[in-house]
């Protein structure tokens, strides 16, 4: 990922926040033909110090179902559009739009499993993290046949990192007046990614600030 020194981002919480608001990846391995292949796909996110695990699983019939060794996770952050606008020196500095992100990209290894245990406890754990975010009372019952069965449709994965990179572009290279221009700007606007987006850029500032 191009990460220019300005937007990289080296501490860990970051990866938290990201993997908190936004547990859907998409999972890139590369084909038997050398071309990239993606999976987007929910996932389970377990960090102790540096080690950072994903756990999820494919459904079977999905080509890249059962894919050992290397492969790329990449997380998705917020997003929006920055108007020049925003800017108090828009016109001195001839100001530009741009886009600001924040994103991350994990490089490491994929380990499938099909082991019904390993996979009944995986389904279970998913259940619990995603159905309370609903409301809902779903829970996994490997007591019922009907259910035990469908495991033999899905091919768990662990995803263990061995390089990550962060990339949190928020107008870091801007003077502080035009981040809380922009911070201004996007909070003005409607939409969770304009506020989230304005939430870390705000973060940024506080610290730069001191």
């Amino acid at each position: 990922m191009y990460a220019p020194r300005a937007f990289a981002e080296t501490d860990l919480a970051g990866l938290d926040g990201l993997l908190a608001r936004d547990p859907f990846v998409t999972l890139v391995t590369t084909g038997g033909d050398g071309l990239p292949f993606a999976s987007h796909l929910p996932v389970l996110y377990r960090r102790q110090g540096e080690a950072v695990e994903l756990e999820g699983h494919w459904a079977g019939p999905n080509p890249q179902a059962g894919h050992g060794g290397q492969a790329l996770a990449i997380v998705h952050g917020p997003h929006h559009y920055i108007s020049p606008g925003w800017y108090p020196d828009k016109a001195e500095a001839a100001r530009v739009p741009t886009w600001n992100y924040a994103a991350a990209h994990l490089y490491g290894t994929l380990e499938p499993f099909t082991d019904e245990a390993a996979l009944a406890g995986l389904v279970a754990r998913l259940g619990e993290r995603f159905e309370r975010e609903v409301g809902g009372d779903w829970a996994y019952d490997h007591a019922d046949p009907r259910q035990r069965s469908q495991l033999r449709g899905i091919v768990g994965f662990r995803f263990r990192a061995q390089r990550i990179e962060l990339k949190f572009k928020l107008n870091q290279n801007h003077p502080p007046a035009n981040v809380q221009g922009a911070i201004d700007g996007l909070r003005a606007l409607p939409g969770e990614d304009a506020a989230r987006v304005a939430a870390l850029m705000a973060e940024r500032l506080a610290r730069r600030r001191g």
